[in-house]
């Protein structure tokens, strides 16, 4: 089904973001089993250059999404910590799966790939991520908080908010200090925190 909408979208000529060879990034960076933190988005940036794979990451380093800023200005009011480009690799070499629950987008378009097949197959991955123990699932929006049924809520630390987007972030993102409320909880079970300053070099 995913596949032969993807076809069929490209013999119309339409623009299908990210590249083909970026659908599955989000899975390249550390086995599931050593996923520690789950930030789950909705779909794909639906302009030109910016989806590269990763939830509400850039692949314009120097260029920030409205969302991602806002998500900055709370990991900067939460914990003092100032990125200053968009790129999100360095989170998910650490074990943030930044996981959009659709993997391709139309051009122009926003959720346009939404009912195409990609959620069963996300929703799968989440499920089996949900089934483990001492793992943060970050629900911002109601799309990402639709999804709390797949997870074990009482071996997982489960945080949700309003969406970081302009339109909602100040209904209940701002303010909600996820980052610090994520390291508090992966110290507590032993396991290595999230750095969360983005290093230009990395």
């Amino acid at each position: 089904m995913i596949k032969q909408r993807l076809l069929e979208d490209n013999e119309k000529g339409l623009e299908i973001y990210p590249n083909p060879s970026l659908f599955f990034k989000a899975f390249g960076f550390c086995d599931l089993e050593k996923t520690k933190v789950i930030i789950v988005g909705q779909d794909p940036y639906h302009t030109p250059g910016i989806a590269d794979g990763l939830a509400f990451s850039s692949a314009k380093r120097n260029f920030i999404p409205p969302s991602l800023k806002n998500i900055f200005r709370e990991l900067e009011e939460d914990l003092g910590i100032i990125n200053e480009f968009g790129a999100l690799d360095y989170w998910a070499q650490q074990g943030v799966l930044l996981l959009n629950t659709s993997l391709s987008v139309v051009k122009g378009m926003p959720s346009s790939h939404s009912n195409i097949g990609w959620e069963l197959f996300t929703d799968s991955i989440l499920s089996l991520l949900g089934k483990g123990s001492d793992r943060v699932f970050v629900l911002w929006g109601n799309h990402a908080k639709a999804k709390r049924n797949l997870f074990n809520t009482k071996k997982n630390l489960i945080l949700e908010s309003a969406h970081p987007s302009p339109l909602s972030a100040s209904k209940g993102f701002f303010g909600c200090k996820h980052f610090s409320k994520i390291n508090d909880f992966l110290a507590s079970k032993g396991l290595s925190t999230i750095d969360w300053q983005l290093d230009s070099n990395s």
